[in-house]
């Protein structure tokens, strides 16, 4: 996969060197009207750059995570969502194990992030840990395993911060000149006072235009094709191309929206994260290739190997151009094919089986640890829930009536 990873570094070069001859212009022409000097303003224009792209660099994964409200968990929190993260460790061959990070949403969702993957995360909702069963999660984490051996998440880091800085100085940068240039009224010595005013309107429309059509060139520049071979890795790493697939069926059908997403990290997460109201997930969206697609390439698969997904990916799309690069696909073709393995015990039941059920109940009592709930045992069998905030010294027990003790629960 080494092309990839060099068309990801390339594509962050080229995206930074874009950001920053987007803001020396800006500089340029503020610099220009604020100090009568372009000079003050190309200086201006270029520290924020450096700073902005030394942020995105060793920040951005940071950024992100604290955006998303991401907690990070422990092996005793969840022992199958850890253990499922480092069998797709294994897999895919990561030197380190990746940190684990949930979000507290009913949404179901995942990501990855990191600068390298000596510095990556896996974040996953807590709907999706307590939806999924073991092989379609197994699935998700190995496509999120993928984007960091791929070196996508480098790329989706700087993306998202760069949009976001890129719509806050807009939006600044349009109040100052609409609200704070044409309210005061500036005008230069020599009678300039009209160019002046023509400069802010250019730049305040300039401004206001650019910020969602650069949302939209960030999209189309992360390229859709790091999807299809983030699921061609999934497959290959857990042998078995039906747990992804059930598992993008199972979130793009959720009508829930993630609360914590935004235009700005929606590339990173596994489908995107956006619905319309009380609907599933749309098959049009310029961040992700349709979900149906997705799925019915996946279920064509005869093995679990890259030439395997390539070959199926040829024949849904009816072209003759495939998605692996050529190099993985000699490894492949040395290595052999590799057979698709049999579901697991858990296998997909109704929606009240035993395991469901259990998921949940697993879920949602780690998410009471998390946010440092006390839990009170009733001896007629009630188990209750204090808030960290409650400051009393006893709850009543709403079945029995029972007065409990709070003071040193567990």
């Amino acid at each position: 996969m080494w092309e990839q990873i060099s068309a990801n570094r390339w594509r962050s070069v080229v995206l930074t060197a874009g950001m920053g001859i987007l803001l020396l212009l800006i500089g340029y022409f503020l610099g220009l009207y604020f100090f009568e000097n372009a000079i003050i303003g190309l200086i201006i224009a270029l520290a924020v750059w450096g700073i902005m792209s030394l942020i995105a660099y060793f920040q951005g994964d940071s950024l992100l995570l604290a955006v998303s409200r991401a907690r990070k968990i422990g092996r005793d929190d969840n022992p199958r969502l850890y253990n499922i993260v480092e069998e797709m460790k294994i897999a895919s061959g990561l030197e380190k194990m990746p940190d684990i990070y949930i979000i507290d949403d009913p949404a179901l969702n995942a990501f990855a992030t990191g600068r390298d993957p000596n510095k990556a995360s896996v974040t996953v909702t807590s709907g999706l840990l307590a939806k999924l069963n073991r092989d379609e999660l197994q699935g998700v984490i190995g496509h999120e395993m993928a984007h960091i051996k791929n070196r996508d998440v480098l790329l989706m880091a700087m993306c998202a911060v760069m949009l976001g800085t890129i719509v806050i100085l807009a939006w600044y940068a349009t109040r100052v000149l609409f609200f704070g240039g044409m309210a005061g009224g500036r005008r230069s010595s020599g009678g300039g006072g009209g160019q002046g005013q023509i400069i802010i309107l250019a730049v305040g429309i300039f401004l206001m235009i650019l910020a969602p059509i650069l949302a939209q060139v960030i999209y189309f520049a992360v390229s859709r094709k790091r999807e299809y071979l983030a699921d061609a890795s999934s497959a290959l790493y857990t042998r078995y191309p039906e747990g992804l697939a059930s598992a993008l069926e199972e979130i793009s059908a959720s009508p829930i929206q993630l609360k914590s997403a935004n235009q700005a990290t929606a590339p990173m997460y596994t489908i995107n994260p956006f619905r319309q109201k009380g609907r599933a997930a749309s098959n049009l969206t310029s961040t992700h290739p349709p979900i149906s697609e997705r799925v019915r390439i996946l279920r064509a698969m005869s093995g679990a190997s890259l030439a395997d997904y390539d070959r199926a990916y040829r024949e849904a799309r009816g072209g003759k151009a495939g998605i692996a690069p050529a190099s993985a696909l000699a490894l492949d073709k040395v290595a052999g094919a590799a057979a698709l393995r049999a579901p697991s015990p858990e296998a997909k039941t109704a929606e009240k089986s035993p395991q469901k059920v259990e998921r949940a109940r697993e879920t949602s009592d780690m998410m009471w640890r998390l946010n440092d709930y006390k839990t009170v045992h009733c001896p007629c069998g009630t188990k209750l829930r204090v808030s960290p905030e409650f400051r009393g010294n006893s709850v009543k027990c709403p079945h029995c009536g029972q007065t409990l003790a709070v003071k040193g629960s567990t």
